[in-house]
């Protein structure tokens, strides 16, 4: 065995559902984490029945194997950050919080996944509740849409406001994606140390997507992995996502599919016309 270079590759341990589409869920993180040169530990949390128009059901994972598969992998592998996004039910969280005890040191990326891109409802307000008391205070990123931010800081006068309130909670930066806002460019805007830290400002694409949240939170992870600094890992990986969305194809009837790859493939059209 190389024992030099076994560990050069940053481990990301994610908890996630399982989308048989390929779209969101476990594979877009395993993807998103690989395309920015880390090694996925998925750890399933529920399995879904959903196309790639909605959630039609899901089924919690039971919680002695959600605990059991994220120890086995923390016991043998030097994991340098967490991912976090559907987490399918409150006993779910609690277990999430306290392996996260166990590892203070880690950088958590979370993406508080409340309800399908099609609506069908993943997180009731009690999980809702547990996410904002038990993950929150260990979150370094949390990633929630415009959408999100409102129902979690359902108080909130405006956007700015619900960063606060993320942030009050626990959370040390806070990004909020605008891509839900009747605006003509998407504005997501990253917040940390209780203010505004950067804008960021994208051409907004003309579909609609199934997993974009997963390739923005996953993504960050890995760089976060990478000992990169937050601001710099949060638009890297905005422009990651950004250039996936633009490749993304239709693959099935309803929302497209982020192309994760879509730099391998862009290296051999240059190979092809070279």
């Amino acid at each position: 065995m190389d024992t030099e270079n076994q560990f050069e590759i940053p481990v990301i341990m994610t908890f996630a559902g399982n989308d048989p589409t390929g779209g969101a869920g476990i594979q877009a993180d395993i993807e998103s984490i690989s395309s920015m040169g880390g090694h996925a530990a998925a750890v399933v949390t529920a399995l879904t029945i959903q196309d790639t128009q909605n959630v039609l059901g899901y089924m919690p994972v039971d919680l002695t194997t959600i605990t059991e598969q994220a120890r086995a992998v923390l016991e043998d592998m030097p994991v340098s950050a967490i991912k976090i996004g559907m987490v399918g039910s409150v006993e779910a969280v609690e277990v999430i919080h306290s392996i996260l005890m166990d590892y203070p040191d880690l950088p958590v990326v979370f993406d508080p996944i409340l309800s399908s891109g099609g609506g069908e409802e993943l997180a009731d307000g009690e999980i809702q509740q547990a996410m904002l008391s038990l993950l929150a205070p260990l979150t370094t990123v949390i990633t929630p849409n415009s959408l999100e931010a409102r129902i979690l800081c359902s108080e909130a006068d405006n956007l700015d406001a619900c960063a606060h309130e993320l942030m009050d909670f626990g959370c040390e930066y806070v990004l909020i994606t605008g891509s839900h806002e009747n605006t003509e460019k998407v504005v997501n805007t990253f917040y940390g140390n209780s203010r505004v830290l950067d804008e960021y400002t994208w051409e907004r694409l003309p579909q609609t997507y199934h997993g974009s949240g997963c390739t923005l939170s996953a993504s960050i992870a890995a760089l976060l992995a990478q000992g990169i600094d937050p601001l710099s890992a949060v638009h890297e990986a905005q422009e990651f996502t950004w250039q996936a969305l633009k490749n993304a194809r239709r693959l099935g009837m309803g929302q497209y599919l982020p192309n994760r790859y879509f730099w391998a493939q862009n290296d051999i059209v240059d190979e092809e016309k070279s």
